[in-house]
């Protein structure tokens, strides 16, 4: 959702990726940094069989690297920006790491809060948000776009200090 957002701001289309690298693709030069977007066409838990292939091809650095994803670990509609770490039991987290061989990369946290009454993390993660909770989670995409950006432009610091400034 925040990656899309993210898109509709800049007049950015998501195209099909290259034979052999399982994703859609925007390129975007934001204040003359040279940015790739990418969605993968695979299931979520299998991210990494995606973002290999793309840092390979498009030559990027893991640590120019940002991984968008929920966390139920950061309070709902809450951001964080982290640096390396573990995958926090998020599987797609887990494989993007396993195919950079290296944890070392950036995560933007969009917090979803804990699943309530015992409800299986996955179910919940996979689920849809409540109507209570659409405009919460709206500005919390809203504002990921916008710290996504601060990454591309500014850099990972800059990034996860804009995150803390957000969520003030």
């Amino acid at each position: 959702m925040a990656l899309r957002r993210f898109l509709s701001d800049h007049d950015l289309v998501l195209r099909r990726a290259r034979q052999g690298i399982a994703a859609d693709v925007a390129e975007a030069n934001l204040s003359g940094t040279r940015a790739v977007l990418a969605v993968p066409r695979t299931f979520m838990n299998e991210s990494g069989q995606a973002v290999a292939p793309l840092r390979r091809y498009y030559g990027i650095d893991p640590a120019h690297t940002l991984v968008i994803h929920d966390d139920i670990d950061v309070p709902f509609g809450k951001l964080k920006v982290q640096w390396g770490g573990g995958h926090g039991g998020n599987n797609g987290v887990r494989s993007v790491a396993a195919s950079l061989k290296t944890a070392d990369f950036w995560r933007l946290k969009i917090g979803v809060g804990r699943p309530p009454n015992r409800v299986d993390p996955a179910d919940y993660v996979l689920g849809k948000f409540r109507s209570s909770e659409l405009e919460a989670i709206d500005v919390a995409v809203y504002r990921a776009a916008d710290v996504a950006a601060t990454f591309i432009t500014d850099g990972g610091e800059h990034a996860r200090q804009f995150a803390g400034e957000l969520n003030d």
